[in-house]
């Protein structure tokens, strides 16, 4: 019994919550739902209901994380960037944001994978050398980062770990690797540890 009523003031407690913040009718009414099952003993439709809102937040989650992504250098253009959330099948599910950069021939794409439970697995290749593939470490903005480039072909790819929980990656071709660093240094990792 107390543990029903536990669970019962968390989920009242979530909907004050995101009702609050005034955040879509579709989360605080699925909410709202989710509640109203749950009190009529359908476990089921509670769990169903429950987990839908959470993907909708991971999606609001993710409209605002296209912030973090930097906006064009000098004499760059940039796509519009985008957001999807992956299933559980795809690096284990979570949020990749991702935008393109040109400028003539050349080409970076930035991508940041969030919430994702393999992100912590990859966390070894950056604090072991063997793991490097390679690479050379370099620190951006005090982020920890693994270089990748080659200069005969001027493409190349940094890697860097934020928080141990965000990977992000700037892939470039037909680019000087002093490029590849700057779209990098533009990155709000702070704002991101914030999220």
């Amino acid at each position: 019994m107390k543990k029903k009523l536990q669970t019962m003031l968390s989920l009242s407690l979530f909907l004050a919550i995101f009702s609050s913040f005034g955040w879509g009718d579709e989360i605080s009414d699925t909410i709202e739902d989710a509640l109203a099952s749950y009190k009529q003993g359908n476990i089921s439709a509670t769990k169903e209901d429950l987990s839908y809102v959470l993907e909708l937040l991971r999606q609001k989650r993710g409209e605002q994380m296209k912030a973090y992504l930097p906006a064009p250098l000098t004499g760059w253009h940039a796509d519009k960037a985008t957001a999807q959330m992956a299933g559980v099948g795809m690096l284990g599910g979570g949020t990749t944001l991702s935008r393109v950069y040109t400028q003539k021939r050349a080409k970076i794409r930035i991508e940041i994978i969030a919430d994702s439970p393999l992100i912590a697995g990859l966390g070894s290749m950056f604090s072991n050398p063997i793991l490097s593939s390679g690479g050379k470490l370099k620190r951006i903005n005090r982020e920890k980062a693994m270089i990748n480039y080659l200069p005969n072909l001027k493409s190349g790819e940094i890697t860097l770990m934020i928080d141990k929980r965000f990977m992000v990656t700037i892939k470039g071709e037909g680019v000087l690797e002093e490029t590849l660093i700057s779209y990098a240094q533009a990155i709000d990792f702070e704002g991101l540890k914030k999220i």
